[in-house]
């Protein structure tokens, strides 16, 4: 209804209709390109990407309101026209209403399905904070930069895919990523892959020491790399059955 005061009653609001874009868009990408849709009630019966639906949020809130406008300005008295408005925030307290009991569904996705990486990032942070202070860690944040968060480490001390030149496509062999990626030990003190990435693809030319690993069902495989061999962290210690040296040791090490 919304669409048809648009069109009928005031042509200005015409570029209002560019909103409904992204309807015939996931349409033809889930038809065409392969992107697929998961929602509970259909099979494999699980989350993902429900939050494409949150596209359409600004289309239904605007034609929502025109639709209640053209109402009102088509009701003659002024009690029909309170009745209208009436009608209109009852329609919206329902909606809040029935959100907030089921929750809504892009939450209930980002719950489902942060659980086990939320698990692998706790315990990789613990791994984390294990490693010297001051040590350069070469790692892809696409997935896990919550580790980071947890263990207390600023970005700073890790060379991620941002460290290069983002105009330069489709890589950029002068970035720091690709160099470091090239020669891990000449760029960082400790290298952590998840099974898959770039960091554990690029290892893969590389026979370096596991000082750990992280594995969480569910979720890809985590390994910490020691891409120097006169870096010495608490976790290479224990795993090696060295004796424990002192914090000031550790801080020497690591260039």
């Amino acid at each position: 209804v919304g669409i048809l005061v648009v069109l009928t009653v005031s042509r200005r609001l015409a570029p209002l209709l560019l909103l409904w874009l992204p309807l015939p868009f996931y349409m033809l990408s889930i038809a065409y390109s392969g992107v697929p849709i998961f929602i509970p009630v259909w099979w494999p019966f699980s989350y993902y990407n429900v939050r494409y639906g949150l596209q359409l949020l600004p289309a239904f809130a605007v034609f929502s309101a025109l639709f209640f406008y053209a109402l009102g300005t088509f009701a003659r008295s002024r009690p029909a026209r309170i009745i209208i408005a009436a009608a209109a925030l009852i329609l919206l307290a329902g909606s809040y209403n029935s959100v907030w009991r089921a929750q809504p569904v892009c939450f209930r996705e980002a719950w489902v399905n942060s659980r086990t990486r939320l698990a692998l990032e706790s315990e990789l942070a613990v791994k984390f904070r294990d490693l010297p202070p001051d040590a350069t860690l070469l790692m892809y944040l696409g997935d896990h930069v919550g580790a980071l968060q947890q263990a207390g480490i600023p970005l700073r001390r890790v060379i991620n895919e941002g460290n290069h030149r983002t105009w330069r496509r489709p890589s950029d062999p002068a970035g720091q990523w690709e160099r470091a990626l090239a020669d891990p030990g000449q760029y960082a003190d400790y290298a952590i892959a998840f099974a898959g990435d770039p960091v554990s693809m690029a290892l893969a030319k590389h026979s370096l020491p596991v000082v750990a690993q992280v594995d969480v069902s569910g979720q890809p495989q985590a390994r910490i790399y020691r891409t120097r061999p006169n870096t010495i962290s608490s976790v290479s210690r224990a795993s090696n059955h060295l004796p424990p040296r002192r914090r000031s040791d550790d801080l020497g090490l690591t260039r």
